[in-house]
């Protein structure tokens, strides 16, 4: 366990590009509009960078080259990953270890894909709800008997979850409603219009159980952030977000083995990144939770030890995941409501939420440490990521 590298690495710089319906930039541009605005709120100049690992939409090759250009940077150590969205936690991690390897000092992290732009291109592009190249599909055992996209698969899950524990619509609506909260909070978020129960339990459905409210929302969307020494990271612009603990869990035996759909690799990552920050999942102040699906947020509440395995749906229908609540969740939407942008946006809000960015109507009072979480890599990669304020 990487504990020599708690509290050496920050955080110093984040930025976004515009969310939701961009059809006239390119999943790269909108990298770049992200890119730019983190080097600038870091307060460096592009030269400084001598570091770039980057994730972007999977018919890309080699992004980070593609990225590299139109920044027009000259880097030391360059990478993509493949992990989903498990790869931004996974990308501030590897930041941390190349610097203090010595292969750089300076990284910029992110990530960009045009998800909405590119599924309603044309009417065949919004029938297929496609976010990749078709030649990347998978071709067997799927297609031809239903199976398609990823609610089919979370669907599973979420059905096994109600089997074993009585969760019911009303608990994973309650994880809509209150991201949405928080969504109409945020003015950058790609939906803010008010939900009720009555909306969400009223809404079509997509694949038994998971009906619309349930599913992340596609958008046009780029998100990064610069990562140094936190010794560097004191001369610069932004108080530091430390980078205290992070940790990894990936059950590569698949999402239909054992019981890996209920017991994810989750609770390895967190374990992993709790003992590395030095704190238990009680001191956490706040969550920005990987919610691809409703469900996946009640898994992640009781693999990261927030609560029993079984009790996530009580927990959050109780108003724990509110502004005001036990542990305030996705505090700018998530991806149910800000936009899916692989977890980018989440790590963005972790790191503005223990600068304590925000006027009282968005910021968690008093808040201290932030547990951001990813999951992907064909659903059975998780990664978790500790970060605490400045004092």
């Amino acid at each position: 366990m990487a504990t020599n590298l708690r509290g050496r690495y920050a955080i110093v710089g984040v930025g976004n590009s515009p969310l939701g319906k961009v059809p006239e930039m390119s999943s790269l541009d909108l990298f770049v509009m992200a890119a730019k605005r983190a080097i600038d709120d870091a307060g460096i100049s592009k030269d400084e960078i001598d570091g770039l690992i980057t994730r972007g939409p999977d018919d890309v090759n080699v992004h980070h080259q593609r990225v590299g250009q139109l920044l027009g940077l000259n880097v030391d150590f360059s990478t993509s990953t493949d992990n989903g969205g498990a790869s931004q936690i996974l990308n501030v991690a590897m930041a941390c270890m190349a610097i203090d390897a010595g292969m750089c000092t300076t990284v910029l992290c992110g990530y960009g894909r045009d998800a909405w732009s590119r599924t309603h291109r044309n009417e065949t592009a919004r029938m297929r709800v496609a976010t990749t190249d078709p030649s990347l599909a998978r071709q067997e055992f799927g297609p031809e008997f239903g199976l398609f996209g990823a609610p089919a698969n979370y669907a599973l899950a979420a059905r096994r979850h109600m089997q074993l524990f009585g969760t019911t619509k009303e608990q994973l609506g309650s994880i809509a409603i209150a991201f949405r909260e928080h969504a109409a909070r945020n003015p950058e978020a790609f939906v803010r219009d008010p939900l009720t129960m009555d909306d969400y339990l009223s809404a079509r459905l997509i694949v038994d159980p998971l009906s619309f409210y349930d599913c992340s929302i596609f958008a046009d969307a780029a998100g990064a952030v610069i990562v140094t020494s936190l010794e560097r990271a004191r001369s610069l612009r932004q108080p530091p977000a430390h980078i205290l603990g992070f940790g990894f869990g990936n059950n590569l035996r698949g999402w239909h083995h054992d019981e890996n759909m209920v017991d994810t690799g989750a609770r390895r990552a967190g374990e992993t990144a709790y003992r590395m920050a030095g704190v238990s999942p009680g001191d956490i102040d706040a969550a920005q939770i990987y919610d691809c699906f409703t469900h996946m947020v009640l898994l992640q509440l009781e693999d990261y030890g927030f609560c029993e395995k079984g009790e996530g749906g009580p927990f959050a229908a109780s108003g724990a995941l509110t502004l005001e609540g036990r542990l305030p969740t996705n505090t700018s939407g998530g991806q149910l409501s800000e936009a899916h942008a692989e977890g980018m946006l989440q790590v963005v809000e972790g790191v503005r939420q223990v600068r304590h960015d925000y006027g009282p109507d968005r910021q968690v009072r008093d808040a201290e440490l932030v547990l951001v979480t990813g999951h992907g890599g064909a659903t059975v990669c998780q990664s978790a990521l500790v970060l605490g304020r400045d004092r």
